[in-house]
């Protein structure tokens, strides 16, 4: 059976219409800080297992970049949600 996967945009669609894009829990440093929050932020990255959330991008649909919560392990999505919309909701 084929994962699937609900874009806010274009509904339920399987996830080979999807790009995984990478670590969206990530905070970027700024542009002042130390080559070696740089050097971690680039290189430097985590295999966890359990629940995570990531950057996806809908190739074969709206072309958005979605922020989706799921389980490594098991693969279960646990909610998928527009990144634009979840960046203006973060901003002060």
């Amino acid at each position: 059976m084929a994962s699937l996967i609900t874009c806010p945009h274009c509904g339920v669609r399987p996830k080979e219409e999807f790009a995984i894009r990478g670590d969206a829990s990530r905070t970027r440093p700024e542009p002042l800080d130390a080559d070696e929050a740089w050097h971690d932020y680039v290189y430097v990255r985590v295999n966890p297992r359990g629940r995570t959330f990531e950057h996806w991008h809908h190739v074969a649909g709206c072309r958005r970049f979605l922020v989706v919560e799921r389980d490594t392990a098991t693969h279960e999505v646990y909610s998928v949600v527009d990144g634009a919309e979840l960046a203006r909701r973060a901003r002060p």
